[in-house]
């Protein structure tokens, strides 16, 4: 097996954690957490499932990122990112960064006042919670879509 084909594994176990974790959080956490008795507990257990989750993407989205900037690299591929024809690798890499993003600098960084509203209004919280949770699943899936689609010469445009 060659470096490209690790890398490729690695990248689709890597996402599948990712993507895979946040359908988890987004279509079963987030009902069962707004679902239970008082909003107070259901704050407590959907922080709970999401601050595990959290570390284990710390490294499954920095694979996903490092195994597709190789193979970019690897197989000379960056003109694909300027050729609307490939929109899901430009698709893919947003989706990444704005993930990266809000995982090491947007969480760390505002958590405490995220904390804070949480106990004064957890109702609101959740709810604008699962809302951003469905927001960034149906973009993920859209780019699964087309990435799996495209690179397997599925032509868009």
């Amino acid at each position: 097996m060659d470096d490209i084909s690790v890398a490729r594994v690695l990248h689709v176990l890597a996402i599948i954690h990712w993507i895979g974790g946040l359908a988890f959080v987004t279509l079963i956490v987030l009902p069962m957490s707004r679902s239970r008795g008082t909003v107070e507990q259901a704050w407590s257990l959907f922080e709970n499932i999401e601050r595990r989750f959290s570390q284990q993407v710390r490294i499954s989205i920095p694979l996903a990122g490092a195994t597709g900037l190789w193979m970019t690299y690897r197989m000379d591929i960056w003109d694909r990112f300027a050729d609307l024809e490939y929109w899901w690798m430009t698709a893919m890499f947003g989706l990444w960064l704005a993930f990266m993003l809000m995982v090491f600098v947007v969480e760390p960084h505002f958590h405490p006042k995220f904390a804070k509203n949480a106990q004064r209004d957890p109702e609101k919280v959740l709810l604008r919670v699962s809302r951003l949770h469905q927001c960034l699943l149906l973009l993920a899936a859209l780019t699964a879509f087309g990435a799996v689609a495209g690179s397997h010469g599925v032509r868009f445009f």
